[in-house]
């Protein structure tokens, strides 16, 4: 439950920070007629993502069973890389997200006649589509390696309390250190990435397409079972399994000390101009 509610969280801030930035600047820029053309461009995406995972569903129900492990090994693998695309981008992105989305606002109204309101309906469809299809690979990757069956509920309260703290944000009644939010989420979500990783592994082998590296690195079934309530709430967050294979552990290790270690070194300085404006990008919403 823990997993699917940080990752919705993390990403549904994402949206709804995307989406305050451009009611905000709407509404400051006495261009608040335009707002249904942002409604629009929301709604637009959530169906094409509620479209695109139903699609999946449909799609993946009829595999046989080596089939379905395949389909779950290439979902995992591309949460992963979805996972880090989103921690990594919203790390270098924060800075200057705000100053490129106004450029984008004040680009998109200058069209001319209808080319306008399409242009914005297009630039907010881009912007929350995004986050939407992440979404959606997160979730059929996290749903298909995870015991809880609570995972749904997680996922929609991350969602609730994003959209809440959205608005809030929106209507200057809360302040948020997004930067240190994004920062400290980004870690949690690259041990989930991790978890994924060590699971579309093992689900590999179990597609009969991954034999090596099969041996048991220790047994914690009696102790720490992975279905229990502990354990499955360190599955979820962590990616724990009470009896994984030597591959397994050895490419969630290998893979969380590179992420790590990439995230968390030091991002390049900017130039101390650029620098000023850039800080409150994420705050000043």
């Amino acid at each position: 439950m823990l997993a699917p509610f940080l990752i919705m969280l993390r990403e549904g801030l994402e949206a709804a920070l995307i989406v305050g930035i451009i009611a905000g600047y709407l509404r400051q820029t006495g261009r608040g007629a335009w707002l249904p053309a942002v409604w629009i461009g929301i709604f637009l995406a959530v169906a094409l993502s509620l479209f695109a995972g139903a699609a999946l569903q449909l799609v993946s129900a009829g595999f046989p069973q080596k089939a379905q492990e395949l389909f779950e090994a290439v979902i995992g693998f591309l949460a992963v890389g979805v996972l880090m695309g989103m921690v990594f981008w919203m790390r270098r992105a924060a800075r200057s997200i705000k100053v490129h989305l106004h450029a984008g606002i004040d680009e998109a109204l200058a069209e001319p006649g209808r080319g306008a309101t399409w242009a914005l309906i297009g630039m907010v469809f881009l912007a929350t589509a995004r986050e939407g299809l992440e979404s959606v690979f997160f979730l059929l990757a996290i749903f298909q390696q995870s015991p809880d069956a609570m995972a749904p509920l997680g996922a929609l309260l991350g969602v609730l309390l994003a959209a809440v703290a959205g608005w809030g944000i929106y209507a200057g009644m809360l302040r948020i250190d997004l930067r240190r939010f994004f920062r400290w989420t980004g870690v949690l979500v690259i041990f989930v990435a991790a978890g994924l990783l060590a699971g579309s592994v093992k689900a590999l082998h179990e597609a009969g397409l991954w034999n090596g590296l099969q041996g048991i690195v220790y047994d914690l079934g009696r102790v720490l079972p992975e279905t229990g309530p502990l354990g499955t709430v360190l599955s979820g967050l962590f990616g724990y399994r009470d009896a994984p294979t030597l591959g397994e552990v050895a490419v969630y290790l290998i893979f969380l000390a590179g992420a790590l270690w990439l995230f968390l070194r030091p991002v390049s300085s900017s130039p101390a101009g650029a620098r000023a404006p850039a800080n409150k990008s994420l705050s000043d919403v």
